[in-house]
């Protein structure tokens, strides 16, 4: 009877290892609706783990407009920019521990009309998986978390470069107009570099506007360029402006300009003589301003032109 006992017992372990070998598949096949592939979407928080899905939704959409799709390769876990659909299929799921997970998935890519893409190859991915308040969660897929927050690492060193750009600008260079009730500066980077001494260089056109407000419109009041090369420094772990080596003005322009920025000179006048670049990354770095400033400025616009929607 003992020996019964044990063997039923054991048939029945057997059934339930079955059953949640199978039920972790459903799961990773339901998890699968939610690889945010091009976009996160809003309900994806509830089959994702709180840091992973606070991590891409600061990837997706929290950093620069201006910035982030430099790096859009991070957006397409699965699909490219072709226009293809990703056809999922959980090919195995491994438990590692009682906790964690990881599914292998393959992929294959279909047209919009259900067809498959001929051309493409059959695809493996992994995808972690997590049991968190008893329900499996997606918790990274091939990887992207890592560098999702390195770039986001990057990403908070570069606007803390760009911040002491601006402040320095702004009290520098922009209090020196005619005032207004905003100034804002305009970055257009054209190479960064670190030095030896644990500096930083940046070169560029850096572009000063000070602005009046009418409703909802930022009309400028006075600006200017002025091109070259910034050093930034860095005490009490605060970084500055240490130097700006300028592009002359008048006859010394040119050749100031060929000196300061040396090899990066044409990349530099392919910027600076382009007037439909210049607007275009006006008005980016504009809506960016208006947006983590939390304003409600809808147009600008400079004396005797039409006003520019952002």
């Amino acid at each position: 009877m003992k020996r019964i006992c044990v063997i039923l017992t054991a048939a029945l372990l057997f059934v339930a290892c079955t059953d949640s070998e199978k039920q972790l598949k459903q799961r990773a096949n339901e998890l699968c609706a939610y690889i945010p592939d091009h976009e996160l979407l809003e309900k994806s928080r509830d089959y994702m783990t709180s840091d992973f899905y606070a991590v891409l939704d600061t990837m997706f959409y929290r950093l620069p407009e201006f910035e982030a799709m430099d790096h859009e390769w991070l957006y397409y876990f699965v699909t490219d920019n072709g226009g293809t659909i990703a056809d999922y299929e959980v090919l195995s799921v491994k438990k590692t521990d009682a906790t964690h997970a990881v599914a292998t998935i393959l992929v294959r890519q279909k047209w919009e009309d259900g067809s498959f893409d001929e051309t493409s190859d059959i695809e493996e991915h992994s995808m972690l998986m997590e049991r968190v308040n008893g329900k499996w969660l997606m918790a990274d897929f091939d990887g992207h978390k890592a560098d999702c927050i390195r770039h986001i690492a990057i990403n908070r060193h570069e606007q803390q470069v760009r911040e002491a750009i601006y402040d320095y600008l702004t009290r520098e260079i922009g209090a020196h107009y005619l005032q207004g009730d905003l100034c804002i500066p305009v970055l257009m980077i054209v190479n960064e570099e670190n030095g030896e001494d644990g500096s930083e260089y940046v070169w560029g056109d850096f572009r000063v506007f000070n602005y009046q407000i009418a409703g909802d419109t930022l009309k400028t009041v006075s600006g200017g360029s002025h091109p070259g090369k910034l050093t930034i420094s860095e005490a009490d772990g605060a970084l500055y402006v240490s130097a700006f080596e300028r592009v002359e003005d008048g006859a010394g322009n040119q050749p100031s300009a060929q000196r300061i920025f040396g090899t990066r000179y044409d990349v530099y006048q392919a910027m600076h003589a382009n007037e439909k670049v210049r607007e275009y990354v006006r008005a980016e770095q504009l809506r960016y301003y208006i947006r983590i400033h939390e304003l409600n400025f809808r147009y600008y616009q400079d004396y005797g032109w039409p006003a520019v929607e952002l």
